[in-house]
């Protein structure tokens, strides 16, 4: 029998420490023979037990390789040139990608065939064997860092009298079966390598930084750090209603939680860039990576109807109760608004979902303006000039921006609806007024 090195045949004088790195290759690819008891130039040494040898391996093989291996491998002792030789028939493993425990799913742990040597497999195909083997479900993948900590989740957990264990990561799709760390875990544990990058720019461009900030560390703990950042810059602003005094913020502090709480629970996180928050004198905006999921419109979205791209993920925040239920964030975002005469929008594209939430007090400037103009200026004119200019007036704008009464408000616009000088639209709370088309 004459023994040569190739791509499928490996040969070994003894059983040394890095026989695991020629299995684990073979197993990650098409499988393979290893000789062991012949020299690498094909020259047979022989074993004195080769029995002793195949059950050394083994114990080596089901202590050191991880997921487990021992079912892919069959141990044959043959006779070559007179002496006794071991070969170890390794087939293909299905649960790809195998690596040395010790070392978990990083190059120096992961080996795959190439040519006649088993080399260190890269980032990129460690990623692909783990996309093959996991499927598509990127929460659902085994995690290529193994070595987490969970400081930040125990304490919200325990902060939600919420039991956080071994037994209660697997039940939650953090750990597989055989104890290896998924991207969910990933996302939650203190090493979570997604961040949040916040700004606050001076004026409505993105000309001069007022602010910035990147957060990292686990999805809880970028969570309240965010949170915390965004409450900071937004700001409180009071007026006067005859004697009583009414506060109001840039932000409804719901529309702020719920567009947080979508960034976090609906993004993209098979991509590495960061989300971005982004707050201006006019306007707060939640851009997200990754775009609605396929067969979901935005229309559908505004409606509640809500199909999860992370459906684990959004699992652990409804029972920590941070979300209530799917497909309410937006409607909730939406309600906080009514009755201002502002309307949040929504913007999409295949990569990227974004949140914009209007200042409430950025009328204050235009009301401020509207109210300098020229004493002959009537207040039918003083409305239309506000109304042309923001795109619509509610009745508690034209109150404050006439000095007016509730009571005569509301004839002074009856009486500009009638004479087609306003459109009235919405209901309730809702109600506002536009310049006629």
């Amino acid at each position: 029998m004459i023994f040569q090195e190739s791509e499928t045949v490996e040969l070994k004088a003894i059983a040394v420490e890095d026989i695991k790195k020629e299995i684990i290759a073979f197993a990650n690819c098409r499988g393979g023979k290893l000789y062991v008891g012949v020299q690498n130039d094909g020259t047979v040494l022989g074993l004195e037990n080769p029995d002793e040898t195949s059950l050394q391996i083994s114990n080596m093989v089901r202590d050191a390789i991880k997921p487990d291996l021992t079912m892919f491998l069959h141990y044959e002792t043959l006779v070559a040139d007179g002496k006794k030789i071991l070969v170890i028939d390794i087939q293909q493993g299905t649960e790809k990608p195998y690596y040395i425990a010790k070392k978990g799913l990083r190059p120096e742990g992961v080996y795959v065939r190439q040519g006649y040597s088993s080399v260190p497999a890269t980032n990129t195909a460690i990623r692909g064997m783990i996309k093959e083997t996991d499927g598509d479900h990127f929460e659902e993948m085994r995690s290529l860092e193994q070595n987490l900590t969970f400081e930040s989740a125990k304490k919200t957990f325990a902060r939600r009298h919420v039991k956080f264990g071994p037994e209660q990561m697997k039940t939650l799709g953090m750990i597989t079966q055989d104890g290896v760390y998924t991207n969910l875990a990933l996302l939650l544990s203190d090493q979570c390598v997604h961040t949040i990058k916040a700004a606050v720019f001076q004026g409505t461009k993105q000309s001069e930084f007022k602010d910035r900030r990147e957060f990292t560390g686990s999805l809880f703990q970028q969570m309240d750090e965010v949170y915390d950042f965004i409450n900071f810059h937004n700001q409180t602003h009071s007026s006067f209603e005859k004697l009583y005094r009414i506060d109001r913020r840039d932000y409804p502090e719901i529309a702020v939680r719920e567009a947080l709480l979508n960034l976090l629970v609906h993004r993209e996180y098979s991509f590495r860039a960061s989300t971005f928050i982004s707050i201006y004198t006019d306007r707060l905006e939640f851009t997200s990576i990754g775009g609605l999921v396929r067969g979901v419109t935005l229309e559908d979205v505004t409606m509640g109807i809500s199909v999860c791209r992370n459906v684990k993920l959004a699992n652990i925040f409804y029972r920590l109760e941070l979300i209530e239920a799917y497909g309410t964030g937006l409607i909730k975002i939406m309600e906080a608004y009514e009755g201002t005469g502002m309307k949040p929008q929504i913007e999409t594209s295949d990569n990227a979902f974004k949140i914009i939430l209007p200042n409430m007090n950025s009328v204050s400037e235009s009301l401020r303006q509207a109210q300098n103009k020229s004493e002959k200026d009537t207040p039918e004119t003083k409305v239309i000039a506000l109304a042309k200019e923001r795109g619509f007036v509610t009745r508690k704008e034209v109150e404050i921006l006439l000095d007016m009464g509730q009571s005569s408000c509301g004839r002074l616009l009856k009486k500009m609806t009638e004479n087609g000088l306003l459109v009235q639209e919405g209901k309730g709370k809702k109600t506002h007024y536009c310049i006629p088309q």
